[in-house]
C-alpha cells in the first residue's frame, strides 16, 4: 500500500502551483502581527523592545516568529550590532517598503468603513 500524500504534495499544474504560493504568501503576511511589525517599521529602525512595546497585546514569542519570517521573507532586515549587550535593529527592505501601500490602503478602507461594519454586526447579531 503506497502512503497518502497531503494536498501540498499532490502535483498540480503550474496554475495551481502558482495560487498555492500566493495564498501561502498571503496568509503570511496578511496576520495582524505581521502588518502591525511592518506598520511600526515604516518610520525608522526599531529594536526589539521598542516593537514589543508598541505593538500591545503580542508576546515575545509571537513577535519573535513574526520578526523570524518577515526577515525570511525579505521583507525585513535584522541588525546586530556588537556591543554589550547586543544591539538588535529591524528596519524594512526595500520589498517590504512596497508593502507599505497596501497595508496603508487596506487600513484606511478599515477606518473608513469601520461604523459600517460595526452597525452591520449589530444588526446581524440582534437577529441571531
Amino acid at each position: 500500500m503506497t502512503p497518502r500524500r497531503n494536498a501540498e504534495e499532490e502535483e498540480c499544474t503550474p496554475e495551481e502551483e502558482e495560487c498555492r504560493q500566493v495564498l501561502q504568501i498571503l496568509s503570511l503576511i496578511g496576520d495582524k502581527w505581521s502588518i502591525l511589525v511592518i506598520g511600526q517599521l515604516h518610520h525608522r529602525t526599531l529594536r526589539f523592545s521598542e516593537l514589543h512595546r508598541a505593538i500591545r497585546g503580542i508576546s515575545q514569542r509571537m513577535l519573535t516568529l513574526t520578526l523570524r519570517q518577515l526577515e525570511r521573507d525579505g521583507l525585513l532586515t535584522r541588525t546586530v550590532h556588537p556591543s554589550v549587550p547586543p544591539r538588535v535593529d529591524y528596519a524594512l527592505t526595500p520589498l517590504g517598503t512596497t508593502l507599505l501601500d497596501s497595508v496603508t490602503g487596506l487600513a484606511e478602507w478599515a477606518a473608513t468603513h469601520r461604523q459600517e461594519i460595526n452597525d452591520n454586526r449589530l444588526r446581524y447579531d440582534a437577529t441571531r
